[in-house]
């Protein structure tokens, strides 16, 4: 894709061999006509991987981010695997797909929280997956400070590549630099530079999307409901994002990351319930968030500021002397050094973020809140309390992001991501467990926790963040072939909030059918 030359409105796959079918259900049923179909659309044999195949275990299990899914028996599974490297591939699955009753979910890096995009929770659910690791290429124009960059590119590769082409400018999204590109974009996207710059989807500008009728579509062509749609709606409800064209920010020489540790014992908690009023009023520069850890016991206020020690120093005495920051705390470094420094440790290096590789060695269960109104600080202290008795069973972190500032003063109907204006942090549960994958005594404990929150976080609706994919606040429920719109308000209305009627009209509007979905997939809402 030039940067100088204007891209293709519309590129029809196959127009004069397949046709576009309405009704999935009206064609075969064998998935080895499925995978024919694919070879006569030119997909590499070597691209497709079958059940039969000796390479689609280990495919299916390359990038499960989560080892409760490892069970491949427990749940359904893949008809087969395509391991796209052309969008040509993606348009001949999707085609193919319609033609033989075989639906496509799509993969970039595996994060899904619910591992919705490679496995099904229903077994009468007849897909296959789009593995988009093999596209992952990023181009950045410097002099237009843009960069494109294809859905299968981690979170790290995509920062290396801007990075080696322009050290003084960055991306605005996530910290873990193995989440692929396109689920991150797809549900907003939010990181460090949120309160400074807003979210991944604030800055794309442009997409290339392969829609249900097997054609790709550039912004032009594809219109602005969809465009809007892509930007936050959620990955896997409207088609398969291939490319996304984005908007750089600039960065400071020089950023200054801190970690200051305390014990509940020794004033977190009083700590914790000042920062909540303290942290999304500071200057846009700074974000101070926190993560809460149970073993070991010890509250961390994490942040990154984008300026120098010496400018630091004075700031947060001003703003939070409570903290009590000292010099000691300090650790500039490039913006680039920022990212392994924060996620992976103060040892990791800039080439560590290129390493796709990242299984957890434990099971996990996330789930999320957003807090408009300070906890009392008697709440907290029975938080913690409750938080005690998980070293029963396994280990627990809170990671709490303050927002204000830039993400925000940007209207709620902007993008889908409606989580704006009156959101004082965002709360992100990840409970860990070894040993059974099922999890039953850390699963209960992990609602009990979600359900004591209840009277202490935004209500109408209770709100979560899209891309901490959570199956406990609802599902969808297939009614006559077609997911069902008042099914789907039960969770969607906490992800999206008013968006999700909008939402759904686009849904409706550019995929009838419910070709692409999935348990949270958004349904159609037909007038």
């Amino acid at each position: 894709m030039s940067n100088n030359k204007t891209l293709l409105l519309v590129i029809i796959f196959c127009i004069s061999s397949c046709s576009y079918i309405p009704n999935p259900t009206i064609a075969s049923d064998s998935s080895s006509d499925f995978i024919r179909c694919l070879t006569k659309k030119s997909v590499p044999h070597w691209l497709i991987h079958s059940r039969r195949s000796s390479s689609y275990t280990p495919i299916l299990k390359s990038s499960i981010r989560n080892p409760k899914f490892l069970n491949i028996t427990a749940s359904t599974t893949p008809l087969c695997i395509v391991t796209a490297k052309r969008t040509s591939h993606i348009q001949a699955a999707v085609v193919c797909g319609r033609r033989h009753r075989v639906r496509i979910r799509t993969r970039s890096g595996g994060h899904d929280y619910e591992g919705l995009s490679y496995r099904a929770e229903g077994r009468r659910e007849r897909f296959a997956v789009v593995d988009l690791s093999g596209m992952r290429s990023v181009r950045v124009d410097v002099a237009g400070r843009t960069a494109w960059v294809q859905s299968g590119a981690t979170l790290g590769e995509l920062y290396h590549a801007i990075w080696s082409a322009a050290p003084g400018l960055g991306f605005a999204a996530g910290v873990c630099p193995t989440v692929g590109v396109g689920g991150h974009f797809s549900g907003g996207g939010f990181g460090l530079l949120q309160r400074k710059y807003g979210l991944a989807v604030d800055h794309v500008v442009n997409a290339t999307v392969v829609d249900a009728r097997g054609r790709l579509l550039d912004r032009g062509a594809m219109g602005e409901d969809l465009f809007w749609a892509i930007r936050g709606g959620g990955g896997g409800s409207f088609g398969v994002v291939v490319s996304w064209h984005i908007r750089l920010v600039p960065v400071p020489p020089t950023v200054t990351v801190f970690d200051a540790v305390r014990a509940p014992e020794h004033g977190a908690v009083e700590l914790l319930a000042k920062w909540q009023e303290i942290a999304p009023r500071m200057p846009e520069d700074i974000m101070v968030r926190v993560i809460i850890d149970i073993e070991p016991r010890r509250v961390t206020f994490e942040a990154m500021y984008l300026g120098t020690c010496d400018e630091l120093l004075p700031l947060m005495r001003n703003q939070f002397p409570d903290l009590a920051m000292v010099r000691s705390d300090c650790n500039e470094m490039k913006w680039i050094e920022s990212i392994p420094y924060i996620h992976l440790g103060r040892n990791a290096t800039v080439a560590d973020i290129l390493n796709r590789s990242s299984i957890s060695r434990v099971n996990t269960k996330s789930g999320s809140d957003y807090v408009r109104k300070p906890i009392p600080i008697n709440i907290w202290k029975k938080i913690f309390t409750n938080l005690q008795q998980v070293s029963n069973f396994g280990q627990f972190q809170m990671f709490i992001d303050p927002y204000g500032a830039k993400i925000s003063s940007i209207d709620e109907s902007a993008t889908p991501f409606p989580h704006r204006e009156g959101v004082l942090y965002n709360i992100q549960y990840i409970t860990y467990w070894n040993g059974d994958a099922n999890g039953t005594v850390a699963l209960k404990w992990s609602r009990d926790l979600y359900k004591f929150m209840e009277p202490y976080v935004s209500k109408n609706p209770r709100e979560a963040y899209a891309n901490y994919r959570d199956l406990d606040i609802g599902r969808n429920k297939v009614v006559n072939g077609i997911s069902s719109y008042h099914h789907g308000k039960v969770w969607g209305e906490k992800y999206f909030r008013h968006n999700f009627e909008r939402l759904a009209a686009v849904k409706a509007k550019v995929d009838p059918d419910d070709f692409f979905r999935n348990e949270q997939s958004i349904p159609p809402l037909f007038e």
